[in-house]
Order: structure tokens, then C-alpha cells, then sequence
């Protein structure tokens, strides 16, 4: 299958096999960022929103579908106190700054993640995002703020007893419903930024047969050529999901 690149950069190869549906990015290196630059970490956040704003944008004129990214994860908490209130307040300030443009692009956006420990006011911007968003069809983004993948596969077993699901009810399928991300298709690309070599409890569940880049590029310097270099790189992998191509499924009866 062979999708249209709608990207305006020149150099762009206008077709390419097997563009992923739906991409997942740990959006790292923010303070190492601000720190090359003698700045406070604050400032490397803020470059790495502006930096999320353009690649929702190129992940849109590449047909990407879905693209999810991790925000603030469970354990940022940990963070210095200064560092964490500043993100909080950072998030208001994206909210205001970009929120219509992105709405006028068609993105769609979604909070994911426990939203019991934030205050009042970033929980009335999310549901504003969310809320004058819910129409739009060309891209989904989904923000990742206090979430955890092994917060997310509790949540959502919770969910199901809640729900009256029996255990011999329970399969994959069912529990993958009560999921934060069952609005999603399973990421088809997992790319990490930063240099660090893990996944750092990012969709634990939903990343089970994901392809994985990691980039050393600091998330604020990620722009269109680490991202299509990432989608090359996706695009050459041969992908199985545990079986062999062009193989007759096996018999148990046959063993």
C-alpha cells in the first residue's frame, strides 16, 4: 500500500509504502536542551511545545491518523516542585497560544492519563481542548499528562470489575475496551527522542508489537527530517506480530 505525502517540503518523497496509522513519541531531552544553552529547564519545555505543535502538524500531511505523546508521566511528580508547577502552568499557556490553531487544522485532541491530582483550572483547559476538538477527523492527539502504562492496565481492570465483567469473560479484547487509549488503534511506531534507551512505562499494553526508534536529537531540535527519518526506518521493517509471512497458519491437530 502506498499512501500521499501532503507535506510542502520540497524534498519530501511525494509517496511511501507503509506509513504507520498511528505513532507514539517519548518527547525527551527538554531540559538537557535548556541546559547546552545555559537557560532554566523551564525554557527547553517551553521549545519542546512549540516543537509538538509542528510535528502534529507534519504527522498530519504525512497521513498519519493517530499520534499520541507522552507529557508528564506519574512519576514526574518527583520533580522538583519549581519544574513541576512550571510545566502545570506551561500547559495553560499551550492551551491558549495554540489550541485554535490546531483546531482549525482539524486536530482532534484527547487528555489521557489520571486527571485526579491536577487542579481545577488545567482540568477545565483539557475539557475546553477536548471539547471544541471532539468533530475534527484529520489527526488525533492524544496527550499523555499524569499517566503510566502500569496505571493504565490497573485503571482499566478496575473498570471492567466495575463494569460487572465476569473473569471468564475477561480476554485481551475485552480489557483493551476499559484501556485510556480505546479510542486508538495500538501504536504501529514508537519513537524516543533523547538518547535513552527505554520506554519509561509509556503504553505498556499498547505497545506490544510497536517498532521502535530511538533518536539522540533532543526533543526541541525534532523536526521533519528526524521524523521522516524515523517513518523510513518504519517503513523497511518487516512485521510479523509473532508469526511468518506467507506461512499457512499451524494446525494443533497437525502436531
Amino acid at each position: 500500500m502506498s499512501l500521499s505525502l501532503k507535506s510542502s517540503n520540497p524534498n519530501l518523497v511525494e509517496t511511501r509504502a507503509d506509513i504507520p496509522r498511528h505513532v507514539a513519541i517519548v518527547m525527551d531531552g527538554n531540559g538537557r536542551w535548556a541546559k547546552k544553552r545555559f537557560m532554566p529547564r523551564f525554557f527547553g519545555h517551553k521549545a519542546g511545545v512549540d516543537s509538538l505543535v509542528k510535528t502534529v502538524l507534519a504527522c498530519a500531511d504525512r497521513g498519519i491518523d493517530y499520534l499520541t505523546v507522552y507529557a508528564f508521566s506519574s512519576e514526574n511528580w518527583k520533580r522538583p516542585t519549581e519544574e513541576v508547577t512550571g510545566l502545570m502552568g506551561l500547559v495553560l499557556v499551550a492551551v491558549a497560544k495554540y489550541l485554535t490553531k490546531l483546531a482549525d487544522k482539524g486536530v482532534r485532541i484527547v487528555i489521557v492519563g489520571d486527571r485526579n491530582q491536577v487542579s481545577d483550572k488545567l482540568r477545565q483547559a483539557w475539557e475546553q481542548a477536548e471539547s471544541l476538538t471532539k468533530d475534527n477527523t484529520r489527526i488525533t492527539l492524544s496527550v499523555c499528562f499524569n499517566y503510566g502504562g502500569r496505571w493504565d492496565i490497573v485503571q482499566a481492570a478496575r473498570a471492567a470489575m466495575q463494569a460487572g465483567v465476569k473473569p471468564e469473560e475477561l480476554d485481551e479484547t475485552k480489557l483493551a475496551s476499559f484501556m485510556s487509549l480505546a479510542h486508538a488503534p495500538d501504536p504501529d511506531l514508537f519513537i524516543r527522542t533523547g538518547g535513552e534507551l527505554r520506554v519509561s512505562n509509556f503504553l505498556l499494553w499498547q505497545a506490544a508489537y510497536s517498532e521502535f526508534v530511538f533518536t539522540d536529537c533532543l526533543w526541541p531540535d525534532f523536526g521533519e527530517a528526524e521524523l521522516d527519518a524515523a517513518l523510513a526506518s518504519f517503513a523497511r521493517r518487516d512485521r510479523r506480530f509473532g508469526g511468518v509471512k506467507d506461512a499457512p497458519a499451524a494446525s494443533l491437530q497437525s502436531a
